[in-house]
């Protein structure tokens, strides 16, 4: 399992054109690729990248415009988008407290590693996940957790040695 560091918080990013800046501040509680035909579309590449996060804890400017959908599951899913480039900042299930905020839209991405990957069964053939990578066919049935504990593994620091 690969290692890394969150950076100094808060973490920034924002939108293509600069109209939609935002902040977290907190760190995420987890990172993962998702695979699904949805995420190809919107960012037109094979997967999203998604950095989850309680809504609370992300300040973001006014402006953004939101579209609404029905996902698989029945759920009302929301995604919120630049007015004026069109770049995802976000989305989530209506009523939750956690967001997923796109990776691309930091300001660094540089120490991103996914704790896993999502919807697998959708994801493109040239795409190849590692057997010790968490993977899920479809959407994880466990809420996260496995991802997220991952994701704390791979994002704890190790504690300094002290002297004897």
């Amino acid at each position: 399992m690969q290692t890394t560091i969150v950076p100094p918080l808060p973490l920034t990013g924002g939108c293509q054109c600069g109209r939609i800046r935002y902040s977290l501040s907190a760190k995420p509680s987890v990172f993962y690729l998702c695979h699904c035909t949805e995420c190809q579309r919107h960012t037109s590449s094979a997967f999203g990248e998604s950095l989850r996060f309680k809504r609370e804890d992300m300040d973001v400017d006014p402006g953004l415009v939101s579209v609404s959908r029905m996902s698989e599951s029945g759920k009302e899913r929301q995604g919120w988008f630049c007015p004026d480039c069109g770049v995802r900042i976000w989305h989530g299930t209506s009523g939750s407290a956690e967001i997923n905020i796109k990776a691309g839209t930091l300001d660094d991405t540089s120490w991103l590693i996914p704790a896993g990957h999502i919807w697998c069964n959708s994801k493109q053939p040239f795409i190849t996940i590692a057997d010790d990578d968490l993977s899920y066919d479809t959407q994880p049935t466990d809420s996260y957790e496995a991802l997220k504990l991952r994701w704390q593994a791979m994002t704890s620091s190790p504690r300094p040695q002290t002297p004897d």
